[in-house]
């Protein structure tokens, strides 16, 4: 049974890292080449605190600070500093999932939304403080609205995926019948 477990554990980890390659994969092909219009979400960035709220043993801190700093490199963001955010907000949505108190999906989308801004802002302003270039503030706060808004959508592929939060503990939620 333990054994098992384990391994289970161990293949939703490389789960997490083959998504997150292919998602990688994907940003790398030329599919959206026309300027202007909506930016694309960052699904990355979506599925991973999607999973940490709903699985967190399933995505350690390491296996998140890899995939993000291979990231990083391999879509030519500086080195690090997306993955250090990443790691911080997936620190600070793992803390308030041990407070053991369930959230709804509002609140849930709410806080992750939260995490995601304030990550993406700190972003802009290390590389406005350090001189490197970067998007405009509003195309900025334009693709942290289209994450945010894909949030849900990521939340309810990984519940379909059958990555499921275990906030209830078992018996506690009874079906009623009508």
């Amino acid at each position: 049974m333990a054994r098992s477990r384990g391994a289970g554990l161990w293949l939703a980890r490389a789960a997490y890292a083959a998504i997150a390659l292919a998602a990688m994969a994907v940003l790398l092909m030329p599919l959206w080449i026309e300027p202007g219009g909506w930016p694309g979400p960052d699904l990355l960035s979506a599925l991973t605190l999607a999973w940490v709220l709903r699985r967190p043993e399933q995505v350690p801190v390491l296996l998140i600070a890899g995939v993000m700093l291979t990231a990083d490199l391999m879509l030519q963001r500086p080195p690090g500093l997306w993955a250090a955010l990443m790691v911080a907000g997936s620190e600070v949505l793992r803390a308030r999932r041990r407070t053991g108190r369930p959230l709804g999906v509002v609140a849930e989308w709410a806080l992750a939304g939260t995490v995601i801004f304030a990550m993406s802002l700190a972003d802009w302003l290390a590389m406005t403080v350090t001189l490197a270039r970067h998007a405009p503030l509003a195309d900025m706060l334009a693709a942290t609205a289209v994450t945010i808004l894909s949030y849900p959508l990521t939340a309810l592929g990984l519940r379909l995926a059958g990555v499921r939060r275990l906030d209830y503990p078992q018996g506690v939620i009874r079906r009623t019948r009508t």
